[in-house]
């Protein structure tokens, strides 16, 4: 039976990526399957480069109506419409870490009879995840962080932040906000500096002259608490909230003694129970970046959950580069890669 991948247009504010592009669904319509793309008022590749690779075009947000054997495929969430979901999704769900957002989504699909295969759990053999956008997202996590350490030394709060054309723009940007702010340039410590979201964190501050400390599980593995969050200007936590994750920011650093005036939650799970960072409970929007949790001295958190959107087309590229290999196989009921996924939701739905 021919493997029908419907492509959604995303519901989200500020979100243009994607996670197939054109050429992409040119080599999944190649090897037999059948590709539908909606079109999308964010989308950034346009809707024609689709066309002209071999797939259909559907109205934007008409999947619900697709066929029952199409494989809906998005990156962030669903309109949160409470309807039953009755396809297989692939998509970030956010619903295994017991958040509550989670809970309600997993009944919606109980509900409809379908399945969440979650991006975040597309691993290899070894656990690893083989697909992410985690690069970009340290990058632009820590280009938000900066713009808020940038804003607190003119006496503000991080206004809106926005998508760029390219890093080029980005760094350009970044760079004229600090030459205007003289010599100074705050430290940093990333924690996670050895995987995807830690190097895009570190590059980005390389390239705009910040002294980055880079830990690892091997300066965390003690198990804390941790002093030197507090003896650095800016504090990028760049893993994954998991179960024995140690806390490297307790409540009682708002009063602590600290240089520390920026968290950047680059991981960005509040709401879990194993979350780090004890300071917040809610995450940060592109309209308002910078929750200020504490004001003499001052310290911002700062959690957007969609930071590879920032720079849409080099996130897409780089994460349906990766992915495509494994939409490859999604006609194979035995690839391992789509079986792990299925029983983390059998799991989840009990």
């Amino acid at each position: 039976m021919t493997t029908h991948l419907w492509v959604r247009a995303e519901s989200r504010a500020h979100e243009e990526r994607t996670g197939l592009t054109p050429q992409g669904a040119a080599r999944l319509i190649a090897a037999g399957y059948q590709v539908t793309v909606e079109e999308s008022r964010q989308r950034i590749i346009p809707i024609a480069d689709y066309a002209a690779a071999g797939c259909m075009i559907a109205s934007e947000f008409s999947w619900p109506d697709a066929p029952a054997d199409a494989v809906i495929f998005g990156l962030k969430e669903l309109p949160d419409d409470g309807t039953a979901l009755r396809h297989r999704h692939i998509m970030f769900g956010h619903a295994y870490k017991g958040q509550p957002a989670g809970r309600v989504l997993l009944d919606r699909f109980r509900a409809g009879g379908g399945t969440l295969l979650d991006l975040e759990y597309l691993t290899d053999v070894d656990g690893r995840r083989v697909a992410a956008f985690g690069y970009w997202a340290g990058y632009a996590g820590a280009a938000v962080a900066l713009l808020c350490w940038m804003a607190q030394q003119r006496g503000q709060i991080a206004g809106p932040v926005r998508a760029y054309p390219s890093a080029a723009h980005l760094l350009g940007d970044l760079q004229e906000g600090l030459v205007a702010l003289g010599a100074a340039r705050p430290s940093a410590l990333i924690i996670g500096a050895l995987g995807r979201v830690g190097a895009g964190a570190t590059d980005l501050f390389q390239a705009m002259g910040v002294a980055a400390t880079k830990w690892d599980m091997a300066e965390t593995v003690h198990g804390g608490p941790f002093p030197e969050v507090l003896a650095h200007d800016i504090f990028l936590n760049c893993i994954l909230a998991r179960p024995g994750t140690p806390v490297f920011v307790p409540i009682s650093a708002k009063v602590a003694a600290r240089r520390l005036s920026v968290i950047g939650d680059i991981a960005c799970d509040p709401d879990s129970d194993f979350s780090p960072i004890k300071i917040y409970d809610q995450t940060t929007t592109w309209d308002a970046p910078a929750l200020r949790v504490h004001d003499q001295p001052v310290l911002d958190v700062t959690a957007i959950d969609n930071l590879p959107s920032m720079m849409p087309a080099e996130s897409s590229d780089d994460f349906a580069d990766q992915l495509l290999p494994h939409l490859l196989t999604l006609n194979d009921p035995q690839s391992g890669v789509w079986t792990r996924a299925q029983e983390w939701f059998d799991r989840a739905l009990g």
